[in-house]
């Protein structure tokens, strides 16, 4: 019994899937580089970044496959749950900090316009003959009253969906957690769907100025992030059905309802700060 496991840590057999996945996001972001300069580069970055893509994609399959085998074979022991519990907490930290640096980039450029310029006793004044405003002038900007705020009741709504989905596995009600699941995962199709039509009939292009430039990145990160959890969800929603999933050990599904509520927090600061004050006074589409 020389090998017998006397310890509750899992230890890790040896993978490949950080190493894959390393190389596809590296290449998602030369792609990525690529397509903005087609002078350069012509079509090639589309392909490269697709490349990466599908190998991101493809890596996350995998990798969380084996982990969700690792969990049904019984290694993800109590101590082992609380440090992928760490994990995920350190993940979420570092996608905040994410969506602060498109904050700062949208307050950076809102509040210190480049008609602002700096004097050598630190005070702030309109250069000579500039205009500050923000929107720039002449903007015409989303009305934050219209499907913007649809959309933040649906993500609100489906705050509560995947709430009711997490308590009902905590008390054993498989079925309500099941039905929980499906209204969430639709109520973020329809988000996903609602800010596709607000994309294709907005009345500004992501070129246009640095309103447009930052708009379109801090939504539309966000937008992805609604997607990947999304995914997420049907992936617990699966193996709900499959059997997975007791209300002691449902690590994965509490990871994917913490996600989920960190992307509706983002989604209300960026209603609030980016569509509502920062439109404020500009004419609306």
């Amino acid at each position: 019994m020389a090998g017998a496991k006397n310890h509750q840590y899992h230890i890790l057999s040896p993978s490949i899937w950080p190493l894959i996945g390393a190389l596809s996001a590296m290449a998602m972001f030369i792609g990525l580089v690529m397509w903005f300069h087609p002078p350069v580069f012509g079509d090639g970055g589309k392909w490269v970044f697709g490349a990466g893509l599908i190998g991101v994609f493809f890596t996350m399959f995998s990798w969380w496959a084996d982990v969700v085998k690792e969990a049904n074979q019984g290694d993800h022991t109590p101590i082992v749950q609380l440090h992928l519990r760490y994990g995920m907490i350190l993940f979420i930290a570092s996608e905040v900090m994410f969506f602060v640096a498109w904050f700062w980039a949208y307050f950076n450029a809102s509040l210190f316009p480049a008609g602002l310029e700096q004097a050598a006793d630190g005070a702030w004044a309109l250069k000579e003959g500039a205009e500050a405003a923000w929107p720039p002038e002449g903007m015409v900007v989303l009305d934050p009253f219209g499907w913007p705020l649809l959309n933040t009741m649906i993500l609100l709504c489906s705050g509560t969906t995947i709430t009711w989905a997490h308590h009902s596995l905590i008390h054993g009600d498989r079925k309500g957690m099941i039905q929980g699941l499906w209204l969430t995962i639709i109520l973020g199709l329809i988000f996903s769907g609602v800010q596709a039509y607000e994309y294709y009939h907005a009345p500004f292009g992501f070129a246009d100025n640095i309103y447009t430039s930052t708009f379109f990145m801090a939504t539309g990160f966000h937008g992805f992030h609604v997607i990947v959890g999304t995914i997420f969800l049907i992936v617990c929603l699966i193996r709900a059905n499959n059997g997975a999933f007791t209300p002691k050990q449902h690590f994965g599904f509490e990871a994917a309802a913490w996600y989920w509520h960190f992307v509706d927090v983002v989604w209300l600061f960026l209603f609030l700060f980016i569509y509502v004050w920062g439109g404020w006074g500009a004419e609306y589409h």
